[in-house]
């Protein structure tokens, strides 16, 4: 009878023993992955905020460009010294905004 309760008593501590694994690694996932991420996206959210016309952007694609025109989801940016080459794109694709300096 003596057998019969230890074994019990294993298994139970062995199963605490999972439930803290999956409890240790659940938080290193949060906090090398999630949290980060979460991060980076209000610091985007926050770029793309505060973006105004007269702004030097830098594109997912390496183009730099000046905005023109801002919509709810598009922007109109110019690219180069034409200013024929004006080209509509979603904010999404901006990766970089420089305001531009201000003489006080």
């Amino acid at each position: 009878m003596g057998t019969l309760l230890t074994a019990t008593g294993s298994g139970e501590s062995s199963i605490v023993v999972i439930v803290l694994y999956v409890v240790v690694i659940g938080a290193f996932i949060y906090f090398a992955m999630v949290r980060p991420q979460k991060k980076e996206q209000n610091r985007t959210k926050a770029m793309l905020s505060n973006l105004a016309v007269g702004d030097s952007i830098l594109t997912n694609s390496g183009f730099y460009g000046i905005v023109i025109d801002i919509t709810d989801d598009t922007i109109i940016v110019e690219f180069g010294n034409n200013k024929n080459c004006r080209i509509p794109m979603q904010k999404a694709a901006i990766a970089q905004v420089e305001k531009p300096i201000t003489e006080a």
